[in-house]
């Protein structure tokens, strides 16, 4: 007779399919989270672009002369054109919503963009079915010298 305590019979299949269920959630994890983080980076990337050609938007009699040497004046009209110009030619295939929050400067010097876009998950958009909205920010200052 066998004792109750040495008795070695079950199932391992329990076990199985909850360790494959966990390690396919954290698979599916990874992978929403490295596109949020990719979708960021292409967002953030078109937005220094962005500001780059804001800080940019300024004409040859808008240079002034200060002590510190030539200084260009930035307009908060001229820099929302130029980066309202250079959004519709950049490629942006891909980013959903995109949308033009901001484009102006606060100091006269540099040029702040501030761009949005939702992001979907790649696999289970059950979970998040309308996506995240992502905002980014990125300054740009001129130098003219």
């Amino acid at each position: 007779m066998r004792n109750a305590i040495t008795r070695d019979d079950g199932s391992m299949l329990p076990l199985t399919i909850f360790f494959g269920m966990l390690a396919l959630l954290v698979v599916l994890i990874v992978v929403a989270a490295t596109s949020v983080y990719l979708e960021r980076k292409r967002l953030l990337t078109l937005a220094d672009g962005a500001a780059l050609v804001g800080a940019e938007a300024f004409d040859l009699d808008d240079v002034r002369v200060t002590a510190a040497g030539y200084r260009p004046t930035l307009e908060s009209t001229h820099v929302a054109a130029a980066v309202s110009a250079y959004l519709g030619t950049a490629p942006t295939a891909g980013l959903e919503g995109l949308h033009l929050e901001r484009a102006e400067t606060v100091d006269g010097r540099s040029a702040t963009v501030e761009l949005s876009a939702y992001w979907r998950p790649p696999v289970l958009t059950l979970f998040v079915p309308d996506g995240l909205r992502l905002e980014v920010t990125s300054v740009a200052r001129s130098v003219f010298s």
